[in-house]
């Protein structure tokens, strides 16, 4: 368990509802003991508001980072002692339920995915205009479920912050994750030279899915090497910014996504470090939390 936070608290959730669902949740911050599976009211959707009967839901570190609270600096939003909402989960995928009186853009038996919390359990609630958008025929519920989180945070980084095109030289620091994974096979899309770095056991597995060069970490660092690149997305955070700009090109852009690992200071360095070193070098220096829109 977790320090800095509020003991679990024995009661359980409000019975003698009409109608309600399964959902997983937590009430205070720590391990996956502390995850129960609740019952909660099954409510109906508010006027701009659409019910989802989950079909999948996909789990990323975001969801770790709510579970343990941590870095701590994130409980100024999710709760400081224990989380503000208990609901568990941000990405789904299913069919529409039920819609609000004025809902226009969803209707009963759409196929839809999104971000949302509480997208571990049977039903979801979404405003119409958060993010939730129909799911494409060609793709499963499961793999519509995988997309929200990272594959946003990869569009973000890749296409509206990285700018990429045709032609460019693209390092993806962290190509075997989940935004890493997308941002690949992104940056090919949009007509990029890509390099994925990652582990031995996943040097196949980028290649395959788009990488043009793929360096092994464990046996080799991208940042001793004398190819520059145009755009470097960097999804790990494990060399100094410095290190990174010493690739870069002149007029090149660094985005950080990810950052080192800790519950304080750490995880803060990485996006702290980008920032003040951006008005003293040429390049464009960017830190970013993806937004689900």
């Amino acid at each position: 368990m977790l320090s800095h936070s509020s003991s679990c608290p024995s009661e359980a959730f409000e019975s003698g509802w009409e109608q309600t669902f399964s959902a997983a949740v937590y009430r205070c911050y720590g391990s996956p003991e502390v995850i129960e599976i609740a019952n909660i009211r099954k409510a109906e959707p508010d006027d701009h508001e659409v019910l989802v009967r989950v079909k999948a839901a996909s789990v990323n570190p975001l969801d770790w980072h709510y579970l343990r609270g941590s870095p701590y600096i994130m409980r100024l939003e999710s709760g400081i002692g224990a989380p503000d909402d208990p609901h568990m989960g941000v990405d789904f995928a299913g069919t529409v339920e039920a819609v609000g009186t004025a809902v226009s853009k969803f209707a009963v038996g759409d196929e839809v995915f999104g971000g949302r919390s509480g997208a571990f359990g049977e039903y979801v609630l979404v405003g119409e205009s958060r993010a939730i958008a129909h799911k494409p025929a060609n793709i499963s519920f499961a793999e519509a479920a995988a997309v929200p989180i990272a594959g946003v945070t990869a569009l973000q980084a890749v296409r509206d912050y990285g700018r990429i095109s045709p032609g460019d030289k693209v390092l993806i620091n962290g190509a075997s994750g989940g935004v890493g994974t997308f941002a690949v096979q992104i940056a090919k899309s949009l007509g990029a030279e890509v390099t994925g770095i990652c582990s031995t056991r996943n040097v196949d597995m980028v290649r395959s899915i788009g990488a043009d060069h793929v360096i092994d970490y464990t046996q080799d660092d991208y940042t001793e090497h004398d190819v520059r690149y145009d755009v470097i997305v960097d999804n790990v955070g494990n060399h100094p910014v410095t290190a990174n700009t010493g690739v870069l090109e002149d007029d090149g852009v660094f985005v950080l996504v990810g950052g080192e690992k800790g519950d304080w200071i750490a995880p803060l360095k990485g996006p702290l470090k980008t920032v003040l070193l951006a008005p003293f070098v040429d390049q464009e220096m960017v830190s970013i939390l993806a937004k689900l829109r």
